[in-house]
């Protein structure tokens, strides 16, 4: 499986942790906690992978990266 980033951040309106996968349109899901968020998000990302070959749609590389990760290669 390619290594897709993560996000991991607390939404005050869902009063929970959300997690996306900036790389997967509408790829995210909702936890009480980080990992819960997480672990979650990682059978989403099944699903939506799974739902994209099923349908004959392209399926991105990973090529999301935090701008931190941009700063520390310059």
């Amino acid at each position: 499986m390619n290594k897709y980033h993560i996000n991991v951040f607390y939404s005050d309106d869902d009063e929970g942790f959300i997690a996306d996968i900036p790389d997967l349109k509408f790829c995210s899901a909702f936890g009480d906690t980080p990992q819960e968020a997480v672990q979650e998000v990682m059978v989403a990302l099944e699903l939506w992978l799974e739902e994209a070959a099923a349908s004959n749609k392209p399926i991105p590389e990973p090529k999301y990266k935090p701008i931190i990760y941009q700063v520390a290669a310059v």
